[in-house]
């Protein structure tokens, strides 16, 4: 596949990279040299090979959604460090 300067500006620009002008040729090539690596696989014959997410037989277990009785907020408020009417107070961590 072949990469132009001007689409690696362009994905420099979207990376947010500053890219100098003496190194765009060099990029373009190595670009040009990955892309051209990935498009091997275009070759290969995937028709019977089902789609993946993980190389390894793994799954996430599951728990089921049971309803469940919860803290009152009462119980919740009782329970922090420190609250003004319905809610919790934390420190300020935000500098001016």
């Amino acid at each position: 596949m072949k990469i132009s300067k001007t689409d690696v500006k362009h994905v420099a620009e979207l990376a947010r990279l500053s890219v100098e002008e003496a190194d765009l040729e060099m990029l373009t090539e190595e670009m040009g040299k990955i892309l051209e690596y990935i498009d091997k696989l275009n070759e290969l014959n995937v028709t019977d090979i089902p789609p993946t997410f993980h190389v390894l037989d793994l799954s996430t277990p599951l728990r089921d959604d049971v309803v469940q009785e919860w803290l009152t907020q009462e119980e919740a408020l009782a329970n922090a460090p420190g609250s003004e009417g319905d809610f919790f107070t934390v420190p300020k961590f935000i500098e001016d």
